[in-house]
């Protein structure tokens, strides 16, 4: 954008260029990426550059998503391409929880002690609703190939998270409340943002780290396309006012007024 304070009509183009301001703004380490849901399969597959993985092959969805975001892959996938012992492919709403997940069995004794909350842990997961959709796609946003994306996803470090939030509130402040599932935090990020269309901010769990090889310092924004919009418009505003990333630390021994009156000149 030439002026950060224009809005865009958002396309795959627009959003393409939204994600390079946020790369420039906050200096991530890894592309940001786009999810779009499809309720018919053939339209999935007429993405260009689409990547389907082999037959038989399965990944769980934290493994496509990182497959996207480091090695900048556009991936197609439908429920046989997730295994089918997780509970990936119902986050998402490709199909339904089975009842070994619902009942609490499955996490018995793993993640939970006992039965009961194995079953509350599930029935209070964020999914996409079953029934509508039967295929995802994950693509870089800088390629444009989701047109336009559901939801767009990145992953950063908590300082480039709070600016982004900041970013966020600068025009139209709202206060933000975010969900902590525990296991299972793709629930609380894609889940969550592609069943409700909200901003989601999730603390990425062990199997995301495990699997998905997702770094001890990293967690995971996801939004709509509009807020991504909003918080690059809000990024250069705070950067115009000298709040930037990488934060330059005052230090913690030193006079704080001196650094607060710049930001604060003639506030008093």
């Amino acid at each position: 954008m030439n002026d950060a304070r224009a809005t865009q009509t958002l396309d795959g183009k627009a959003i393409a260029d939204l994600a390079e301001q946020l790369n420039q703004l906050l200096k991530l380490r890894t592309f940001p990426i786009g999810m779009k849901l499809f309720a018919d399969v053939a339209a999935l597959e007429t993405i260009p550059g689409l990547r389907r993985p082999a037959p038989g092959k399965t990944f769980s969805t934290c493994q496509l998503v990182t497959q996207s975001r480091m090695a900048g892959f556009t991936l197609g996938i439908t429920t046989e391409n997730v295994p089918p012992f997780s509970s990936c492919s119902s986050v998402i709403g490709l199909d339904a929880p089975g009842e070994i997940y619902t009942s609490g069995r499955k996490m018995e004794g793993v993640w939970f002690e006992n039965r009961e909350a194995a079953a509350a842990h599930q029935a209070q997961m964020p999914r996409v609703p079953a029934g509508t959709f039967h295929g995802l796609a994950i693509s870089p946003l800088r390629t444009g190939r989701l047109d336009p994306p559901d939801i767009c996803l990145f992953y950063g470090n908590p300082a480039q998270m709070i600016l982004f939030i900041n970013g966020l509130q600068w025009r139209n402040y709202q206060r933000y409340d975010f969900s902590i599932t525990g296991e299972s935090a793709c629930a609380d990020s894609w889940g969550s943002a592609l069943k409700n269309r909200k901003v989601s901010l999730s603390i990425p769990c062990y199997a995301e780290r495990r699997y998905g090889g997702v770094a001890d310092d990293e967690m995971l924004m996801a939004c709509p396309p509009e807020d991504l919009q909003r918080a690059v418009i809000g990024l250069h505003g705070l950067s115009k006012a000298g709040l930037r990333y990488p934060i330059m630390p005052f230090g913690p021994q030193a006079e704080p007024g001196e650094g607060m009156a710049k930001s604060y000149a003639g506030k008093t």
